[in-house]
């Protein structure tokens, strides 16, 4: 991997091109997103691009990594409150819906199956989780299978849904009510 920038100026660039990517690969996909969109968006070039990611590949992974950063500083984990760690994942969804779109199309175009990502950040969840079961706080099982539950019930109403996609433009009414299912389903679901 190319190595970050060194100055302010570029690391505004840099900024400047994930920022753009993401949205590009958000409406695209891996294979209809094109790096001229990308450099016009970012005013930058491709030169740029290349020399910071490598690739478009490279620039997707980046993307990619920046935006699971987001979601996971933006959304505390608390093996003791998952209730609450859902409802703050549909919030997130509603405020950053490019973050699932993006997960959806590495899905579709990397990784058919098994574990989406696997990021360092995972671990410690897994940990918690399992300290909490084994302390009877929370459902026995497999963490991984857990986890990917209340993820699962978090995205519910998010881009990636078969049936709504909920947005930051409805009324407060509706997210209030989805809020108060999603905590309650969830906090069934994980009981010991």
């Amino acid at each position: 991997m190319p190595e970050p920038p060194t100055t302010p100026k570029g690391a505004a660039t840099r900024r400047r091109i994930l920022d753009a990517a993401a949205q590009e690969f958000a409406q695209r996909g891996i294979a209809g997103a094109r790096i001229d969109r990308i450099t016009a968006t970012a005013r930058t070039n491709k030169a740029q691009v290349y020399g910071y990611f490598g690739s478009k590949d490279g620039l997707f992974d980046a993307v990619i990594a920046d935006h699971a950063d987001r979601l996971m500083s933006a959304v505390a984990f608390d093996a003791e409150d998952l209730p609450g760690w859902a409802v703050g994942m549909y919030d997130e969804n509603l405020r950053h819906p490019e973050l699932v779109r993006l997960m959806a199309w590495l899905r579709l175009e990397r990784r058919p199956a098994g574990r989406l990502t696997d990021t360092p950040d995972d671990e410690p969840k897994l940990t918690a989780i399992a300290a909490a079961q084994a302390a009877g706080r929370l459902r026995q099982g497999d963490p991984l299978d857990l986890i990917a539950l209340v993820i699962a019930m978090a995205c519910a109403w998010s881009p990636a849904s078969g049936f709504y996609t909920a947005t930051a433009d409805e009324p407060s009414t509706g997210h209030d009510r989805r809020r108060a299912l999603l905590r309650e389903c969830v906090a069934r679901a994980i009981a010991p």
